[in-house]
């Protein structure tokens, strides 16, 4: 990466507290905070996609957090292509990048590079979406076991989209999508640095989780979800695929009743990060900080803080 400097990649799963630590260490170190989330990206969901706060961009300079429109298409191509360009000025004025965020993609192809599953053909994806519209994607996952088992291993039977770019890679490449992975695996950083994993346990990780999806309902989800769809927003958007998004349409056509909304965010929410931290612990190296060490936040940035000296 271009204006390369040590950067310091902050992660862990949903609602482990990345951005209030990250903040508060942009308060003792020259950091600025690149967003390492797929969906904060997008503008109007800040509530959802639990972007920073007007109290935390006050104390910190923040990057790719609500600059895009939730109406355009967005990529982990695109959003490293922003990243290098946020890296070489953050680099520029003398300050050090702070990834954070909990997207594994994106943070391997940060760290590694974008796997590049070669070119895709248009008139052929559509045809296999076709197909699952036809079918059913459980179909096509049958043909994507036998041509390439590996792969069918690692997506879900429904997993429409995943089966579809699989099988496509499969036809252009003539070589299993699961075999150009593992070439992606690289042995050499893109940039020095450092990634850090936010772990608690899982008991008090469903604690806050519940906690934060009451607190943003509380503050008005519910509204800004409304707005996005009377602003011409489609509910089958790639954009509410944010977690949650689906859940609140569902309230809002009347099928799913309030009393069951934060519930149901909240099972999904937690059933989501049982598998960040399952992509989480494949990454290496990483330092994991456990944050059920005694003393708080004070302890946890002290932490953080003593690591930053090692480096």
């Amino acid at each position: 990466m271009d204006g390369c400097s040590r950067a310091l990649l902050l992660t862990g799963p949903t609602a482990s507290g990345k951005t209030a630590l990250a903040t508060a260490l942009a308060e003792q170190f020259p950091f600025e905070i690149i967003s390492a989330d797929s969906m904060q990206v997008y503008r109007g969901m800040e509530i959802g996609t639990a972007q920073p706060s007007a109290d935390e961009r006050a104390r910190a300079r923040f990057h790719l957090a609500g600059v895009w429109e939730p109406s355009d298409a967005f990529s982990a191509r695109r959003w490293l292509d922003l990243c290098a360009q946020a890296h070489r000025e953050i680099v520029a004025r003398g300050r050090l990048p702070l990834y954070v965020g909990g997207t594994g993609m994106y943070l391997r192809a940060l760290r590694w590079g974008l796997f590049e599953e070669g070119a895709s053909d248009p008139l052929l994806r559509a045809q296999l979406e076709r197909e699952v519209a036809e079918t059913g994607p459980a179909s096509l996952h049958a043909r994507l076991a036998g041509l390439d088992p590996e792969s069918a291993r690692r997506i879900g039977p429904a997993d429409a989209v995943r089966i579809v770019r699989a099988l496509e890679v499969q036809a252009l490449t003539g070589r299993p999508a699961s075999e150009l992975r593992r070439q992606w695996e690289a042995p050499r950083p893109r940039f020095p640095h450092t990634m850090v994993v936010l772990a608690l346990a899982r008991d008090e990780l469903r604690r806050r989780i519940a906690a934060r999806t009451g607190a943003m309902l509380a503050e008005g989800w519910i509204a800004e979800t409304r707005r996005l769809l009377e602003g011409g927003l489609d509910p089958a958007s790639h954009c509410f695929k944010a977690l949650g998004y689906r859940e609140i349409i569902e309230h809002l056509e009347g099928r799913l009743g309030r009393a069951a909304l934060a519930e149901r965010i909240a099972l999904r929410t937690a059933q989501f990060a049982r598998r960040q931290l399952v992509w989480l612990r494949r990454e290496r190296p990483a330092i994991w900080l456990d944050l059920a060490t005694p003393g708080g936040a004070a302890r946890k940035l002290e932490l953080m803080i003593s690591i930053l000296h090692q480096e």
